[in-house]
């Protein structure tokens, strides 16, 4: 290397420029070898790391580690499970009635408000009655009237025979008086039929409701001329008490339907909300339809509610479930236990196996099902994704882990709405606090508004601005 040959080009007075380039290579070289040993250094440390995080990371997945997953857990229980016919329905109701005049006329007042529960025979509107009042006058007066010429028509057909029986008339004046007598009967009766029709006219001018139930919006207003042939009348009653639900049910149901039917059982039928959520009512199957429905292969059926509360409507959407057999103490559990008819059965020395079922009906949260599974155990609901064969676990009580978050959640937002109700002085006089004055601060506010004891928001007053050292001090 210390040719002086290596070194090409012309070069300066005793080679120093040769002897600056070969500096510069063993700079390199000495560089690069230590490169090299700090990678080899870290290849080691990375492999040697690895096994451990292997060991570490096993329990976590529920490998056979010493680390216990916490788990909830539910209970195998023998108990009678309802076969339900899930199905979407519309509430229908059992009747309903326009309400219209049956004579035309003014609307003089209306005797209801929109929305009002109203009963059969309930005075409605009135008409203006004065054009019917006057003709059922006149008709009772022209009765009046026949009336008086009857009577003494009968009269003189007495006086009549009285004489004829003395021999003082002829009988052909008799049977004339007679014919008078029975003509007058005749125009009296007629006089009566108008005098009823008349009668009748006049009642039609009290608009009543025909139907009980619940008025809808009114259609009609004072004022207006209404008439038989409005199509759209005063107002709409709508019976609501009861109501009843049509739904369509398979028509492999049918036959355990009807032979339930047959025996004098009453079906249970509830009403769900769209999310399923809120039992809005209950109540027992009604009719069968007499046709199948040919593209859905359904049979519509009717079931009937009380609706005391009124609180369901006609045309409404609803979820529901006809109960069509009753299993009577079969084996349970929570339906969150079973994956993939599977679950998880805790054991006694605090691991967990599999256990193979066959699951049956659905019943709320919870589902039969067959297999070896002892009454009274218990078997994992939650995290289950975490757990293998043979796992540890750690059953904690999930109501309490649920009301825990729930109170960290709510202390959060009332820590939240705190700082949002302070002032601008309060929060500028907040960011200049240590840590411990902050938390006195906001503990003596808390007590204040909680109504505390003068002294106990006395560490409130105490971290002032001026007290704390400045900023550069600390």
């Amino acid at each position: 290397m210390s040719n002086p040959q290596s070194c090409k080009g012309p070069v300066a007075p005793h080679g120093y420029a040769c002897k600056g380039r070969m500096r510069l290579g063993w700079v390199a070289a000495v560089a690069a070898v230590a490169l090299l040993a700090a990678g080899g250094a870290w290849w080691w440390q990375q492999r040697g790391a690895a096994p451990a995080q292997g060991q570490a990371a096993g329990p976590r997945f529920g490998g056979g580690g010493a680390q216990a997953q916490p788990v909830s857990v539910g209970r195998v229980e023998r108990r009678d499970m309802r076969v339900m016919v899930s199905a979407i329905g519309t509430l229908q109701s059992r009747a309903t009635a326009v309400v219209r005049t049956k004579v035309s006329g003014e609307l003089k007042a209306l005797h209801f408000n929109e929305g009002d529960e109203v009963k059969a025979g309930q005075l409605l509107a009135q008409i203006d009655p004065r054009s019917y009042q006057a003709a059922f006058d006149q008709a009772q007066g022209t009765l009046m009237r026949d009336q008086a010429l009857l009577r003494n028509a009968r009269l003189d057909l007495q006086r009549y025979q009285e004489l004829k029986s003395q021999d003082s008339i002829a009988s052909q004046q008799v049977d004339t008086q007679a014919a008078l007598v029975r003509q007058y009967e005749g125009t009296v009766a007629a006089d009566q039929a108008q005098v009823d029709a008349a009668r009748l006219q006049l009642s039609y001018t009290r608009v009543t409701a025909p139907i009980a139930g619940r008025l809808g919006l009114r259609q009609a207003d004072l004022g207006n001329v209404v008439n038989p042939a409005d199509a759209n009348g005063i107002v709409t009653i709508t019976q609501l008490r009861p109501i009843d639900a049509v739904f369509s049910v398979p028509q492999a149901q049918l036959d355990r339907i009807r032979e339930r039917q047959a025996g004098g059982a009453e079906l249970p039928v509830e009403l769900w909300d769209r999310e399923q959520r809120q039992l809005l009512a209950r109540g027992r199957l009604g009719a069968l339809d007499n046709a199948i429905d040919l593209t859905t292969d359904t049979l519509k059926v009717k079931a009937a509610f009380a609706n005391a509360d009124g609180r369901l409507f006609p045309n409404q959407f609803v979820n529901v479930r006809l109960q069509v057999d009753l299993l009577k103490d079969t084996l349970t559990v929570p339906a969150a236990a079973v994956q993939n008819n599977y679950v998880y059965l805790v054991q006694d020395d605090g691991t967990v196996t599999q256990r193979r079922l066959r699951v049956g009906v659905a019943d709320g949260d919870r589902v039969s099902v067959e297999g070896d599974l002892p009454e009274g155990a218990q078997v994992v609901t939650d995290g289950l994704d975490r757990l293998r064969e043979g796992a540890r676990v750690m059953v904690i009580d999930a109501q309490a882990a649920a009301k825990a978050d729930q109170a960290v959640q709510d202390a959060g937002q009332r820590r939240a709405q705190m700082l949002r109700n302070l002032t601008p002085e309060q929060r500028e006089k907040l960011s200049k606090m240590t840590a411990d004055e902050r938390r006195a601060f906001l503990r003596g506010l808390r007590a204040q508004r909680e109504g505390a004891a003068p002294t106990a928001s006395a560490p409130a007053s105490a971290p002032a601005p001026a007290a704390s050292p400045p900023p550069a001090a600390r």
